[in-house]
């Protein structure tokens, strides 16, 4: 019994001799409290890579394009082209709605109810995931399941689902659960400068006495000292005759904490392969590309494909199908937009016309693709050639055995 309550003592000691805001961490951390998308979002550094990956994405329109007789061409009057872009008929508009789906990506994962009147669509209407459960058989290889919504059971094919990671074709692999344990020290790290805050930023110490105190005297001391760091108005304490306040130096955790939030906020950077400087600035024109490619464009490809599977009909899947309009990233830059459209037309695969339409300008009725009078025009099936600068056409034969060289 002696050496149990010895331990007990001790232990006892340890605990005081810690500050109260590392008593609550520690507290915090051996009660394993879980990490959550809801929680996660309240780590600046997290809530910004999310947020501007999905304020990107908002602003992309997405067009519909019908491929026939080896040629694509854009379907500009279809009804679920303006509600992707525009209107979705439901409280949300469109930007809202793609901004509210990405979001959800990252966690349990994306869903739109689509209203349908026949085979027409009507409207498109965001359903929060928390409102999201499942009715699914436990077959490995023909999976099946029902999407419920409160009472109400659909089929999958009545959603837009836009889903991440997924290895049952129905929910998200949630990033958060991806990565747990960095994202605890952010929020736990979070947590204790705000308990440093809320205790007014006071100093820790202690306070010595050269004699014993009575247990009245210390009992109206701590009330005194608790009053202190409740960063209220009483922020003073009179220490009697005798007593002594000496500063205890900072733990490594405070020396450390500004340092730590800097580490674990490129940490979390890193969950999104994105570059730190995309959200503290000073990013380079590699950064923006680099953020595009690595973080935009799958989430893109990701939005394409659930539309292409969800979206159309059966019959349209062979030859219709939906594309994110990038152009829209390089409005902001009219430099790297306006060189983009030169090399454009100088290379002929697109009409001065066509890029005063996507500038909203006046078309001038010029239809026609210029072509360089120095270059030779070859086609390779007939084995003709024709140079444009001579007006001169010839064919290449092919050397027979007999030829000579």
């Amino acid at each position: 019994m002696g050496l149990f309550k010895r331990r007990a003592e001790e232990t006892e000691i340890i605990q005081e001799s810690l500050s109260k805001e590392e008593q609550i961490l520690i507290a915090q951390f051996a009660a394993e409290e879980d990490m959550d998308f809801e929680k996660a979002m309240k780590i600046p550094a997290f809530s910004a890579c999310v947020n501007r990956i999905a304020n990107t994405v908002s602003m992309i329109p997405v067009k519909l394009y019908e491929r026939k007789d080896n040629e694509v061409k854009e379907v500009k009057n279809d009804i679920r082209v303006h509600l992707l872009n525009k209107d979705t008929k439901d409280a949300l508009d469109a930007v809202q709605f793609k901004k509210a789906l990405v979001i959800d990506y990252f966690g349990k994962g994306g869903y739109a109810y689509i209203n349908k009147n026949g085979n027409r669509v009507e409207s498109i209407h965001y359903v929060k995931n928390n409102e999201i459960s499942f009715e699914f058989n436990d077959d490995p290889i023909f999976k099946n399941y029902a999407i419920r919504v409160r009472d109400g059971k659909y089929e999958p094919y009545q959603f837009v689902k836009l889903l991440r990671s997924t290895t049952n074709g129905r929910e998200s692999v949630s990033i958060v659960d991806e990565n747990k344990d960095i994202l605890l020290v952010a929020y736990y790290s979070l947590k204790f400068e705000k308990n440093l805050v809320k205790n007014g930023g006071n100093k820790k110490g202690f306070v010595k006495s050269p004699k014993k105190l009575t247990e009245e005297a210390i009992k109206a001391l701590k009330k005194a000292w608790k009053k202190l760091y409740s960063n209220n108005s009483e922020n003073v304490v009179i220490l009697n005759e005798g007593l002594e306040f000496q500063e205890s130096s900072n733990t490594s955790v405070e020396m450390q904490l500004n340092e730590n939030k800097k580490v674990n906020a490129d940490e979390i950077c890193k969950i999104f392969n994105m570059k730190p400087t995309i959200i503290n600035g000073g990013a380079t024109e590699q950064d923006r590309v680099d953020f595009i490619q690595s973080c935009v464009n799958p989430v893109l490809n990701a939005i394409e494909t659930a539309l292409n599977r969800d979206l159309l009909l059966e019959k349209e899947k062979d030859s219709y199908f939906f594309e994110a309009d990038t152009s829209e990233l390089t409005k902001g830059d009219i430099k790297t937009r306006y060189d983009a459209y030169a090399t454009a037309i100088k290379s002929g695969f697109l009409q001065i016309d066509e890029v005063r339409y996507k500038e909203n300008i006046p078309t001038l009725g010029l239809d026609f693709i210029k072509l360089g009078l120095q270059d030779v025009i070859y086609n390779p099936n007939t084995k003709e050639f024709y140079v444009p600068n001579m007006n001169a056409k010839g064919s290449v034969k092919e050397k027979g055995a007999n030829d000579e060289s």
